[in-house]
């Protein structure tokens, strides 16, 4: 793709380094922003500088937030005994936008997968075990994607808190095998969360 000017090639060149936007997009993308004003331009900018550079990472869930604890952690009327435990941000949206899940979740940032060099304890998997131990989580729910990272990951967890008095759960899978919860509609994936089965039963599946 020849450009005519450095500046327009550059600003492509990072807008197509996005999931899903390649060269073609991204220069549509570019010129779109070039025929707005330039405080609309500017906004983005800022707003883009502001997030990278103030958000927080929840210090008990992982979640992201403004604040220290996120506003779901904060909630006095979320049960505190249920966690839902979720591989990242955009899961935590999506179960929450079911408007099912009334108790607190885990993030753990991704899930368990050697071929990507990923491994337990690159993961939020110890401070959610340290969670079990100190004996206030009655369940964990897990809502991991139905692949064999997120079956992988599911399992290494249930070992490690297996000694500990916690009823362990996964959702039931109304979520066709290798597929990611952000994709599931609100409907099915809501079910889902609703009729979880014992994550023993999950093993024998």
């Amino acid at each position: 793709m020849e450009f005519s000017s450095k500046l327009l090639e550059r600003a492509v060149n990072e807008m197509s380094q996005l999931p899903g936007i390649g060269k073609r997009t991204a220069l549509r993308l570019v010129l779109h922003m070039l025929r707005q004003p330039k405080d609309q331009t500017t906004a983005l900018s800022e707003a883009l500088m502001s997030m990278r550079d103030d958000i927080k990472f929840c210090k008990s869930c992982n979640n992201i937030s403004d604040v220290e604890l996120c506003e779901i952690c904060s909630n006095s009327n979320r049960n505190e005994e249920l966690i839902c435990v979720v591989e990242d941000v955009r899961d935590v949206m999506a179960i929450e936008n079911t408007s099912s899940f009334k108790g607190l979740y885990h993030v753990l940032g991704g899930k368990i997968s050697p071929m990507d060099g990923i491994g337990p304890h690159d993961l939020k998997i110890e401070s959610l075990v340290n969670k079990v131990k100190e004996g206030e989580v009655k369940e964990l729910i897990f809502a991991l994607s139905s692949t064999m990272e997120g079956d992988t990951t599911n399992f290494y967890i249930y070992k490690q808190i297996q000694e500990y008095n916690v009823l362990t759960s996964t959702i039931a899978r109304g979520i066709s095998v290798g597929d990611e919860l952000e994709y599931a509609d609100e409907i099915t994936l809501g079910r889902s969360i609703l009729n979880r089965i014992p994550f023993e039963s999950a093993l024998k599946l």
